[in-house]
This record gives structure tokens, C-alpha cells and sequence, in this order.
């Protein structure tokens, strides 16, 4: 005695023929109820009726469904379909669930949840006929995160996608125009594996849930990306502390930060919400930059950091950038002049800006660099790429400029 067939699955035409046959599902008056399809055809031996009672909404829940059946028999059927649930069902080949999708031209919306997709292979040909789908929905279904990006080059018009329960840990996001923080409140219940969740380039403007929220939410989040958001409070990043596991913060770009130097937006930023070796001086930085603040506008995370350090004392101000431009007398035989040099100049650039000083091609001249702190007499200027700042020029050194013809006189240099 062979098995029933239910043990090896049915197939999408078979379940179709049973739940829409007129004994099961009559016609009714009323939108959307049901539509008489009857096929011009039948292929020989068809198991389909003589005519179906199809609603342009088809719902075939845990019908034990695994393959799809005669395409011409789902196409002479389904052409007025838009909506299909195939959730609960046994479908894992793509192949299969191609042929369903490819012979119903108006499908919009397509529900594959809890069918057993983890593993399964989708060729980039299957994936075609998912052009026009708007909303797919695949929870708990274990779909690789490969076919999730191939389905999404394809589905060119998909506006809502569904992964619920899938152990999705990567979440990519980007330029999907996010304003409020329950949408993405509901990822964290979708995806409680999520390790990296990227944001860039949506308008979310505030992080709007409390502690205690943010503590359950993203259990497992480490790194979060939320450049050119619209965050522009500190308490929002504060918030971000309250993520157990979170790692790494990318926030470029946002309002908050384009009123501060690169210098202060890094130590602001770590001091808020990093947690490595640079930790403890971006945190006094912090305190010492709210000094001057007025009481009520203190943040939060000043107080805390007071407590942990105690209020320091204004740094000094030291200069460490390097020169730009050196005060210096110019000495040519008689002619002293005041000169203003640059720095980042090279000694041949020098020389050019000699000529009108002194009056003499740049040929005709040597230069010496006179360093007036220094015991040691005049150093020579004779390598013409030589960056003037390698000298370590001041305000006040001297340089001389010697025409050739006084050396060949035998002109001694001073001292």
C-alpha cells in the first residue's frame, strides 16, 4: 500500500484546486470575495476543476505544500492573484517557489514565512520573477543573507520586507528616509541576534526610548552606524551607553557635531559613548570643556565624570603647531630691512622674494641664515629645496645676503 500523498508534500495546484473548488469556497457577493475563473483548457489529466472561485487574495496556510504543480494550469488561474500566503508550508527549493511567483503576473505580495529556506540556493534566473513584488515576507525562515541581497537587486519595487526570527546579524539600511525611532525600535525585536546595524543617511532626529528600553532592545548589538542622521542632542548619544554590548559608534556628519573642530567632536564623542584606551583623557577633556557652562546647561555626563575625577583646572594654553612666518632683518652691505618670511617657503622661493630687497638676480646672490641665540657664526643657505623651516628661523634671526662679486673680493662674513 503506497503512503498518502501528504507525506511527501502536495503541490500549490493541487491545494489551489481543493480550498477554491465551488463546494468549498462558493461564490458570494461582496468585494474581493471570490472571481469565477474558468480556463479556456485543461492539460489532460489536470486535477483542476471545471472552474475555480478564486479571490484575488489567496491564503493557503499549512497546507503541506513543497512544489508547485502544472505551470500553465497556475497561470490559466491566478492572473487576477496579488496577494499569496504560502506561510507554514513545506517549500525549500526556489526553483519551485519560481514557478509559482513567475505565473501569477499581478503578485504584489508574497508570504513565505516558516517554510525551510536556511540553506537553500537561489539561482540569480529564479530571482527574476521577483520584480514586482512590493512586500515580501520571510520570518522564520532561515534565508541566507546572500539571497536576501540577491532577492533585493531583483524586487527593484519592494517597499516592505519582513525577516522576523531569522538570526539575522547584519542589518543594512541605508537612504531609507527613517524619521521616527519606533521603526527602528522594531528591528530590535525582529532581529535579537543583530550584531551590526547600519543607518547611514536616514533622518532619524532622536533616540527616543528610556533606559530600561534600550537595555532589552539590542542585546547583541555591537556596532551601530548612523551617519548623516539627524541626531543633534547630546542626550541621544548618551542613550547609546544603555546598549549592553555596543562596541563601535559612527556618527559623522550629523547636526550636533558642526559647530565643533575635528579635534573636540573625536573627544566629545569618545568621552560620550567609547569605551577604549582613550577614554580617560577624552573624559577630562570634557569636564575642562564645560567649564564656562551655566549650571542648567550642563549635561548629564558631566556630573557623573565630576564625580569620577573630581572638577580639574583649565589646561595652559600651549601652541604646538608649527610656524607659519618668521619676523627677520635682511642685511645686504649697508641695507638693513624688516622682512616678513614664510616658512613652508623653500630657500630658491626665498631667494625670489630677495630680489626685490636687495636688488640683485637670484644668480648674483648667496644667503646666509644668522640665528641670534645661537654662538655658532652665519649658516649658509645653498640647497635651494631646503624647507626654510628645517632652520628653525625665529622673529628677529637675520639673514644675509652676500652678492657674488664681494665674495670673489674676499669679503669676510661676520662672526
Amino acid at each position: 500500500m503506497e503512503p498518502p500523498q501528504d507525506v511527501f508534500g502536495r503541490t500549490f495546484v493541487e491545494v489551489m484546486s481543493e480550498k477554491y473548488s465551488p463546494e468549498n469556497f462558493p461564490v458570494r457577493r461582496g468585494p474581493g470575495i471570490g472571481v469565477v475563473v474558468v480556463p479556456i483548457t485543461f492539460p489532460q489529466g489536470s486535477p483542476m476543476k471545471d472552474r475555480l472561485n478564486l479571490p484575488s487574495i489567496l491564503v493557503l496556510t499549512g497546507c503541506g505544500i513543497n512544489r508547485a504543480g502544472d505551470q500553465a494550469e497556475i497561470a490559466a488561474f491566478c492572473a487576477h492573484v496579488i496577494e499569496l500566503d504560502l506561510s507554514h508550508n513545506k517549500l525549500q527549493d526556489w526553483q519551485e517557489i519560481s514557478k509559482i511567483v513567475s505565473n501569477i503576473p499581478n503578485l504584489e505580495f508574497l508570504n513565505l514565512s516558516s517554510n525551510p529556506l536556511g540553506g537553500m540556493t537561489l539561482e540569480p534566473r529564479w530571482a527574476e520573477c521577483f520584480s514586482r513584488v512590493r512586500r515580501l515576507v520571510f520570518n522564520n525562515t532561515q534565508v541566507s543573507w546572500d539571497t536576501l541581497l540577491l532577492l533585493t537587486r531583483e524586487t527593484t519595487e519592494l517597499e516592505e520586507l519582513f525577516l522576523c526570527l531569522n538570526d539575522l546579524r547584519l542589518l543594512h539600511i541605508t537612504d531609507n528616509s527613517l524619521k521616527d525611532w519606533a521603526e527602528v525600535r522594531k528591528f530590535g525585536s525582529m532581529f535579537p541576534s543583530l550584531d551590526t546595524l547600519i543607518m547611514a543617511n536616514n533622518n532619524l532626529a532622536s533616540i527616543e526610548d528610556s533606559k530600561d528600553i534600550l537595555l532589552r532592545l539590542f542585546p547583541k548589538l555591537r556596532s551601530i552606524n548612523l551617519h548623516n542622521s539627524g541626531l543633534n542632542r547630546w542626550e541621544d548619544i548618551e542613550k547609546l551607553n544603555f546598549f549592553p554590548r555596543l562596541e563601535e559608534v559612527r556618527l559623522q556628519g550629523i547636526p550636533l557635531l558642526q559647530t565643533y573642530t575635528n579635534t573636540e567632536q573625536r573627544s566629545l564623542m569618545v568621552a560620550h559613548v567609547v569605551t577604549d584606551s582613550e577614554r580617560e583623557d577624552a573624559e577630562r577633556f570634557f569636564i575642562r570643556y564645560h567649564l564656562d557652562y551655566p549650571e542648567e546647561e550642563l549635561p548629564y555626563r558631566y556630573h557623573s565624570l565630576v564625580t569620577k575625577y573630581g572638577k580639574l583646572e583649565p589646561l595652559a594654553e600651549i601652541d604646538l603647531r608649527p610656524r607659519c612666518r618668521a619676523e627677520v632683518e635682511v642685511h645686504c652691505e649697508e641695507k638693513v630691512e624688516q622682512l616678513s618670511i614664510r616658512l613652508d617657503q623653500t630657500v630658491a622661493e626665498l631667494k625670489k622674494q630677495l630680489t626685490t630687497v636687495v636688488q640683485l638676480s637670484t644668480s648674483s646672490m648667496r644667503i646666509y641664515y644668522i640665528d641670534k641665540c645661537s654662538a655658532f657664526g652665519p649658516e649658509e643657505m645653498k640647497y635651494n629645496t631646503r624647507a626654510l623651516h628645517s632652520y628653525s628661523i625665529q622673529d628677529g634671526d637675520e639673514i644675509l645676503v652676500v652678492p657674488k662679486t664681494k665674495l670673489k673680493a674676499g669679503v669676510q662674513l661676520p662672526k
